[in-house]
């Protein structure tokens, strides 16, 4: 038997991809060989070309996304899974956090400012009008808005009043877009959840450019706060069926938010990560497809979230 092979597929990344594959390929033995995935076109009667896939691109390239659910119909093991990444959403996201017992901000999802391709006024006979004063009243002001779908902080607004609230709405065309409480923080995490089993906690400023976000020079934090980050980013993953991922957490008052955890291809550049985060997410994630490509499971349509939401 030949060895396992491990695609990984990516896209304008440089310094992660190539420094896992020879990560894997250092500490894989002969059993285990990756490479950077190629594909062309899709033939539905060949066999899948990996035994296992790492994919970084496929919420940008909806061809990949085909390929890569062709890939686990025909036995492959894809981390993440995108069947439930196609069906996932940051305000379901929020409801899946509370049944995990994890505080996040009040959120409202909102109906389209514009009416989505192929609808008119007559497709929404079911919907009523917003009462914007029970939004307001509910969430107080600051509110964030921001898409249910999507990341890398496109079309997020940060609203102080009620104008700027409708002026940025209006701005948001036919995207499903969530309001949500602005939580004033006094400091902020970044954590790397990988294999639903390994947390690496960083200190995070959102506030600065992207390449000095990391902070390396913050003063220790308190060990029962780093306790309770390290617990809920776990349960977090698990309950989603997330096996590469990002959470972030605000903390107010001693209690930390869970502000954004859909990132099932998080940034793991080493000009922004900076050195000593970027070996750890190379060493950990080799070794986390190198265990899974060893020992593959069956196949989840996502984590324990249908066993842990209360359901009357």
């Amino acid at each position: 038997m030949g060895a396992k092979r491990i695609g990984i597929l990516f896209g304008m990344e440089d310094t992660f991809p190539w420094a896992l594959i020879n990560a894997i390929n250092e500490s894989g033995g002969e059993d285990v060989r990756a490479s950077a995935l190629q594909v062309s076109y899709l033939k539905d009667a060949s066999p899948p070309a990996y035994d296992l896939i790492l994919d970084r691109i496929s919420h940008e390239v909806p061809f990949y996304r085909t390929m890569l659910k062709a890939a686990i119909g025909k036995g492959a093991q894809v981390i993440n899974n995108p069947f439930w990444c196609a069906a996932d959403d940051k305000y379901f996201n929020n409801i899946v956090a509370l049944g995990a017992g994890v505080t996040v901000p009040k959120t409202v999802v909102l109906p389209h400012k514009q009416h989505p391709p192929n609808t008119e006024a007559k497709s929404y006979r079911n919907l009523a009008f917003v009462d914007w004063d029970a939004v307001c009243e509910y969430l107080g002001f600051p509110i964030f808005l921001k898409p249910a779908y999507g990341g890398g902080w496109k079309d997020v607004y940060k609203c102080d009043n009620r104008d700027a609230l409708f002026a940025a709405y209006n701005q948001t065309r036919d995207l499903t877009m969530m309001a949500q409480e602005c939580i004033d923080f006094t400091d902020y995490y970044r954590c790397y959840v990988l294999g639903r089993s390994r947390v690496h906690i960083m200190r995070y400023d959102p506030g600065q450019p992207h390449h000095l976000r990391y902070v390396t020079d913050a003063p220790p934090a308190d060990p029962q706060l780093i306790e309770r980050i390290h617990k809920d980013a776990l349960a977090l993953c698990i309950a989603l069926g997330y096996d590469m991922n990002t959470v972030e957490f605000a903390i107010r008052d001693g209690i930390p938010y869970a502000i954004d955890f859909m990132n099932a291809a998080p940034d793991a550049d080493l000009h922004s990560v900076g050195q000593r985060n970027f070996e750890w997410v190379v060493s950990n994630m080799a070794a986390v497809l190198i265990d899974r490509v060893r020992a593959p499971r069956a196949f989840e349509p996502t984590g324990t979230w249908p066993h842990i939401l209360k359901r009357d």
